[in-house]
């Protein structure tokens, strides 16, 4: 990421110079950059955030809009000098260009700050991912907004010196004109058809955006994959070493793979409540330079996947990390869980399995496992009391033997040099087999007459019944009611989707008993969450941008334009995410926010000239002592569009130059980055084409309709 941040400046720095051909002008967007970045360090610093793939990715996706007012203002004060005539002071025009467009400029700075308000709210383990992102890009902002009005003007006399070529000198910018004209002119000429074509093209997206699939989060490569197969209660420690035995073997037998290390039930530790039917499977992998050519980490698991199908046993993919922050959230370590919820356990494995079997057969499952809550073997030993009276032992003397010869007691210790080890004692593995050896091998010693033990023994079987019941291997209890999980791993299948047709197929063909309910938990659970939370919170961060952009314009007509550029921008956004694959994510939700504050920014930049074109045409009318007419709106719609074309395309061109090593890149993080970056990208287009043909259209149909009133009053 510390690559693409270098990349992104470069390219921003390319994008000054190639537009306005003067490097001492690009050296204010290039020495203001750094600046806004340290001042977001000192922010991080001040709020002991650290320097993360989250934190670093604030900063890069906030870097082309950065220095968004700095080249508008520089290529108005590149204008003003070269309307100077001789004699003026070349200060007071770059003063005067600053004040021209410097207070919007900071509005559209202030409302992209604000417009990432939503991601601050948001809660659990998305809002600790992204709340380091959420603030490095708000200082970013928030810097930049401060330095356009304070540091940009000081720099922009001291650098910008020396000849100045006119716009029309530079062959991209001819380029520019001479393509933008001709489409201007068509659009004046058919002002309602551009906005119906407009309408028309936001309806079309319909088509991708339901097509979009859904998830909580872009799965993170971490470079190592985590196996957890489950299987039945009941299996004992020798087969369960045999099963894991033979997963390794085959798992290390795929060239992609460095190292297996598979463990079969709980560490000695009280926090890992894991069964011994529960396996867990660390594997190590190569550097992909040393993979298969065209193999993906997707395909690999696939792979691995068919290759370690036994009878019995479901398995389920993912990594290290996210299992563990899974486990710890909501308990389910597969991407979808089921918990079944009741005061039977019968009946609650009963549905449990029903819903195993019905889930199974949706589209896009991997595999399903339902916990076997009953199916547990526990060996018991019920005393005979009429017994043990007989022989004159009590129930404690007899449960003491039977710990001792089954679980084993600590007799001595031994010492080798500075390490101890204490010896254990317990029957061998023969003799404590089965029910019927232990009550037939175990000997208990009885009393003699003076009281002394072990002068007679007696087979455990005469004192006690040795028997294997069945129970629950462990009961898990959530709020206040029993509960059963059901994991289920999906495979070329969004979430959202999944979950939405394997609720519909549970609940036509589950009947559930009275007091029994199931829920949807895993990264569902978080998708829904966030959804909810970003329903309430975005509808007030728009009215929020709604009402800087009033206090910006002071009318609601242009207030209304401009934030006719959020769903504008949208539509490329949803386009671009459903060519690339990606599937909606709270990243991608992230990025459609960034996207609503940079579109309102375009918006406005193009309002400034068309607005400063109209002005000039209505003052030079008021001096000839005539009205404005029809033909003095296009001659300047015509000015503020065309003859400004540079400032909005360098706009534009230096968030998506800033944008694209983010879209591209690949490392770590890159799936997150990726997903946060395509959605600006497309919409950055679709904002282009709004804020050069629909604007323009929209802002020519008002300002008629003014004249049109103006005249009737008359």
């Amino acid at each position: 990421l510390k690559r693409t941040l270098a990349e992104e400046s470069l390219i921003v720095a390319l994008v000054c110079i190639v537009f306005l051909l003067h490097l001492r002008s690009a050296l204010v967007a290039i020495i203001m950059l750094p600046v806004g970045i340290l001042a977001a360090f000192i922010g991080m610093r001040a709020l002991g955030i650290n320097s993360n793939i989250m934190s670093l990715g604030g900063i890069a996706i906030a870097v082309g809009a950065m220095i968004d007012a700095a080249i508008v203002m520089i290529e108005n004060a590149h204008k003003h000098l070269e309307r100077l005539q001789p004699g003026e002071s070349r200060s007071e025009a770059m003063i005067a260009a600053c004040k021209e467009v410097g207070p919007a400029l900071f509005f559209s700075l202030l409302i992209i700050t604000v417009s990432f308000l939503p991601v601050f709210t948001l809660e659990a383990q998305e809002g600790r991912l992204f709340a380091p992102l959420a603030w490095t890009k708000t200082f970013a902002m928030a810097a930049a907004a401060f330095l356009s009005v304070t540091l940009v003007p000081v720099l922009m006399l001291l650098f910008i010196r020396g000849e100045i070529k006119p716009e029309a000198q530079n062959p991209v910018n001819r380029v520019l004109i001479r393509l933008y004209r001709p489409i201007i002119a068509w659009v004046m000429q058919w002002k309602k058809a551009t906005i119906v074509a407009a309408l028309i093209g936001m309806a079309v997206t319909v088509f991708p955006a339901s097509r979009l699939g859904s998830e909580f989060m872009p799965t993170l490569n971490e470079g190592t994959l985590f196996y957890m197969p489950t299987t039945l209660p009941g299996l004992s420690v020798t087969k369960a070493a045999e099963l894991l035995q033979t997963q390794n073997k085959i798992i290390k037998s795929f060239p992609e793979v460095a190292s297996a290390f598979g463990k079969a039930g709980r560490a000695q530790t009280a926090t890992d409540p894991a069964p011994l039917e529960m396996f867990e499977t660390v594997i190590n992998l190569k550097p992909e330079s040393e993979w298969r050519a065209g193999m993906t980490t997707d395909k690999l698991i696939a792979e691995l996947d068919k290759a370690l199908q036994f009878p019995g046993v479901a398995n389920s993919w993912t990594m290290p990390i996210k299992a563990r922050i899974d486990m710890l959230s909501t308990g389910i370590r597969t991407p979808i869980g089921i918990k079944v919820f009741g005061k039977d356990l019968g009946e609650m494995e009963r549905l449990a399995k029903e819903i195993e079997s019905v889930v199974k057969a949706v589209p896009g499952t991997s595999s399903a496992f339902a916990e076997r809550i009953t199916g547990g073997f526990y060996l018991d030993i019920v005393p005979d009391r009429v017994a043990l009276a007989r022989y004159g032992l009590g129930v404690g003397e007899l449960m003491d033997i039977v710990a001792a010869a089954l679980g084993g007691e600590m007799v001595t210790t031994t010492v080798e040099g500075r390490e101890r080890f204490g010896v254990t004692v317990r029957y061998p593995r023969d003799l404590r087999g089965d029910p019927q050896a232990i009550a037939r091998e175990v000997l208990v010693p009885l009393p003699g007459d003076a009281g002394e033990m072990g002068a007679a023994m007696v087979p455990l079987g005469q004192l006690a019944e040795v028997k294997i019941s069945t129970g629950a291997p462990a009961i898990r209890t959530e709020n206040a009611l029993l509960s059963a999980y059901i994991y289920v791993d999906i495979r070329d299948r969004d979430i959202g989707s999944y979950v939405a047709e394997a609720r519909k197929a549970v609940s036509d063909k589950v009947k559930f008993t009275p007091g029994a309910y199931a829920t949807w938990s895993g990264q569902f659970e978080y998708m829904e969450r966030a959804i909810e939370k970003l329903k309430v919170v975005v509808p007030v961060t728009l009215l929020i941008i709604f009402l800087l952009l009033y206090l910006n314009f002071r009318r609601i007509t242009e207030t209304l334009i401009v934030m006719l550029s959020v769903p504008f921008a949208l539509v490329g956004g949803i386009w671009l995410m459903w060519w690339l694959g990606y599937n909606l994510s709270v990243a991608a939700a992230i990025g459609f926010i960034a996207l609503a504050g940079v579109a309102a920014e375009t918006g406005v930049v193009m309002l400034i000239y068309l607005d400063h074109a109209w002005t000039a045409v209505q003052a030079k009318c008021a001096s000839d002592g005539r009205r404005p007419q029809p033909a003095d709106l296009y001659a300047a719609i015509m000015e503020g569009a065309v003859e400004r074309v540079r400032p909005k395309m360098m706009t534009v061109t230096a968030i998506m130059a800033g944008l694209l090593p983010i879209l591209w890149g690949t490392g770590t993080g890159a799936e997150v980055m990726s997903r946060i970056a395509a959605p600006m990208v497309g919409g950055m287009i679709s904002s282009a084409v709004l804020t050069l043909a629909v604007i323009p259209a929209i802002y020519g149909l008002v300002k008629q309709w003014e004249l049109g009133l103006v005249g009737s009053g008359s």
